[in-house]
C-alpha cells in the first residue's frame, strides 16, 4: 500500500482540497509555491505509480478533475497560471503536481520549497476547497 493509498484511507493526514468516487487533491506538504496541489486517482492494488499505465478512462478522469482543481487553485491563490507536472519519481502511486504559477521558474523542482505552518496549509487547502466549482 503506498503513502497516497494511505492518505485516501485517512491513515495519514492531509490537507484536503476536493475529492470524489474515484479522485483525492491534497495540498503537497512540501511546496514550491503556496497552493501546491498534489491530485491522484483512487486506485487498487498494486498502484499505478507511472501514468501512462492507466487506462484512458481514468487517465482522462485524473486530468478533468485536476483541471477543476487548478481553477479552484487559480482563484485562491490570484496566480497567472496553474503549471502541471508528472514526474511520478517521489511515490509510487500516479500523481499530478499543480502548482500556482506567476513566472516559468515556479516549477522548477531545483528550487528551494516553502515552509508553511499548519495554519496557513490549512487556511489555503479551505480558500482552494471554497474555490472549486462542485465537483
Amino acid at each position: 500500500m503506498t503513502l497516497f493509498t494511505r492518505i485516501i484511507n485517512g491513515e495519514i493526514p492531509s490537507y484536503k482540497v476536493a475529492e470524489d468516487e474515484h479522485y483525492y487533491a491534497f495540498l503537497d506538504i512540501n511546496p514550491l509555491q503556496k497552493g501546491h496541489t498534489l491530485v491522484i486517482p483512487k486506485l487498487p492494488e498494486p498502484e499505478a505509480d507511472y501514468i501512462f499505465d492507466l487506462d484512458d478512462e481514468t487517465l482522462a478522469g485524473l486530468m478533468v478533475f485536476a483541471k477543476k482543481v487548478a481553477a479552484g487553485i487559480q482563484k485562491a491563490t490570484d496566480c497567472k497560471r496553474v503549471g502541471v507536472a508528472v514526474l511520478g519519481m517521489e511515490v509510487n502511486h500516479v500523481h499530478v503536481h499543480l502548482v500556482p504559477l506567476n513566472q516559468e521558474g515556479d516549477l522548477n523542482f531545483r528550487n528551494p520549497k516553502l515552509s508553511l505552518s499548519a495554519d496557513e496549509m490549512a487556511q489555503m487547502a479551505n480558500s482552494i476547497a471554497e474555490a472549486i466549482d462542485p465537483l
